[in-house]
Order: structure tokens, then sequence, then C-alpha cells
């Protein structure tokens, strides 16, 4: 990852609280604790770097240990000052967790305790979210958040084809497939002029 040494602190501290928390409210599958570094950090860092310029709002749906919403405020906090970040998680637990990781790693981030459907629209440049919802339901999610001309940057794994011929039943929206650096089944889909199909 091509940060600086107060970034990698920053992520690395990070790390440590996922361990210590996972055991008591699983914020991530056990099974990829091992190999968390990749599993999630550098998988979260791979869709920040997908930020179009000049983005000043970000909102990340299902935040849950924070992936890749928190990652993305860590990175963000040294290369990109002005962007906003707001983590969306309804669980109060993870919630809870997502407030002491910024108090511990001293980043500022908005954590919404709230489902999605029950926050006021956001006006985002970017919505980002994985493992949320289907796509064609997730869009729908997104484009009450997006401002216009916004960008949703999905990871989605080895039904990602499936899930987009789903949604192109209902919503249309141009399409970038960037592939996963992490995981080879795994795609990021950048998604921009987000409409409603008919």
């Amino acid at each position: 990852m091509n940060v600086s040494r107060e970034t990698m602190v920053k992520l690395q501290r990070y790390e440590a609280l996922l361990r210590k928390w996972n055991p008591a409210i699983n914020l991530v599958a056990k099974s990829t604790l091992e190999d968390a570094w990749a599993r999630h950090f550098e998988d979260s860092a791979q869709v920040y770097e997908l930020c179009p310029e000049g983005s000043a709002h970000w909102v990340d749906l299902g935040s849950g240990g924070g992936f890749p919403g928190m990652v993305v405020v860590i990175m963000a906090t040294e290369q990109r000052p002005q962007l906003k970040v707001t983590l969306v998680e309804s669980d109060q637990r993870k919630a809870t967790f997502l407030r002491t990781v910024a108090r511990e790693c001293a980043v500022d981030v908005a954590v919404q305790a709230v489902r999605s459907e029950d926050l006021p629209p956001q006006s985002a440049d970017v919505v980002s979210a994985r493992a949320f919802a289907p796509l064609h339901e997730l869009l729908g999610h997104a484009a009450r958040h997006l401002r216009p001309g916004g960008s949703a940057i999905l990871l989605k794994g080895a039904q990602a084809e499936a899930e987009i011929a789903e949604a192109l039943a209902s919503w249309r929206f141009t399409l970038q497939k960037t592939p996963s650096k992490t995981d080879p089944r795994a795609v990021i889909l950048t998604i921009g002029e987000l409409r409603r199909a008919g």
C-alpha cells in the first residue's frame, strides 16, 4: 500500500482493534482474520484509489467492521483532507467499534447508526459498499444518497455478472469494471449516471 509511515501506523492500530473486538461482535468472518491485511485492508485501499478527483463527500453503506469506509477515512486524512466520509452502520455495537477506531486513530468521520433507508439523502459524490446487498437492491440505496453525477464504487464477488444482468432489468447506468487486486474472482464496479429504467 502506497501510504506514509504515519498512515500505516493508523492502519496497523485499526487492525489491532479489529482483532481485539472481533471475537465479541463478529465484525468480519473469523476465517478471514488470518489474512486480514489482504482480505480487508488492501481490498479496501483499492476502492479508495478509484475515488474521482474533486470528490467532497463519500458515504459507505453497511460499514460493518469499517471496510472499505474506515480505510478510506484513514488514507484520505493525509491524501485528501477535504474529503468528508460518512459511515452508515445500523448495528449499534459495530457503530461503537467504528467510533472507537476513529478516536484511537485520530481521524474525523461521521458514524450514522441507522439503516440506509432511514438516513436523509446525503447528496454524496461517492457511495461505496461491500457485502451489503444484491446489486439490484443496492442500487436503490446508492441512488438515494448520490448527488446527480456521483458514482457508486461497489465490491462484488464471483456472481457479479449475474447481479449486473439482474440489475439491468430495473436500472440504467454506466459501468466500469476494475479487476480486484486481492481476489481473482472479485471485481470493483464503478457505476455512474444511475437512474431507474423506464
